[in-house]
């Protein structure tokens, strides 16, 4: 990364201010990210409890001129396979013009006094670019409730390539509002790429 860019400098101290082995995946970040401006970005470290076992996670969503870029890092216990506690972590690289879909979902608290500009109290983004489908199947049926022929099935095929849930309440104001800013920088630099 060009370590001149204010947007490159925000990212490696927002990689930082996360705590999450900064080093490492600023590391995997910069490797991925090249010698392209970084024109936005997001990091969001999450904590899950796995039975007995916390276990944090981070993923950094990074938007060059040219490609979506998402690195994820996860760390393990040590195992059967490691005498020592270790992380993994990916990133992969996606052309702009490969994305597919971008959703937004917003959860707002008392929506009828929602006044524009207001903070959701979480969001979900949904990036799609097909990579990951998922397909939903069901038993497809006629309209007699006493027919037995067998329909087939019926379903849908969605992209679900990343999902990623900010909150108010888990991960502060400007978490969320840097996700927002990045969903819209993300919608833009796709339209753009599409023309």
């Amino acid at each position: 990364m060009a370590k001149t860019s204010t947007t490159t400098q925000g990212l490696r101290a927002a990689i930082e201010r996360s705590g999450y082995y900064p080093a490492l995946v600023a590391e995997a970040v910069e490797a991925a990210v090249g010698g392209e401006p970084v024109r936005s970005y997001l990091v969001h470290q999450e904590t899950t409890f796995d039975q007995n076992e916390v276990r944090r996670h981070v993923t950094v969503l990074v938007l060059t001129g040219n490609r979506f870029i998402v690195s994820h890092t996860d760390e393990q216990a040590a195992d059967d396979t490691s005498p020592t506690p270790y992380a993994t972590t990916s990133t992969e690289s996606v052309k702009l013009g490969r994305i597919s879909s971008i959703v937004v979902s917003r959860v707002v608290a008392n929506p009828e006094q929602y006044k524009p500009g207001t903070l959701p109290r979480e969001i979900v983004l949904t990036i799609g670019w097909g990579a990951v489908s998922r397909l939903d199947l069901e038993p497809a049926a006629c309209g007699d409730p006493n027919c037995e022929a067998d329909h087939g099935y019926t379903g849908s095929s969605t992209a679900d390539d990343l999902s990623l849930r900010v909150s108010e309440a888990g991960d502060g104001p400007e978490t969320v509002r840097q996700a927002l800013t990045f969903a819209q920088a993300l919608s833009e630099a796709t339209a753009d790429s599409a023309r």
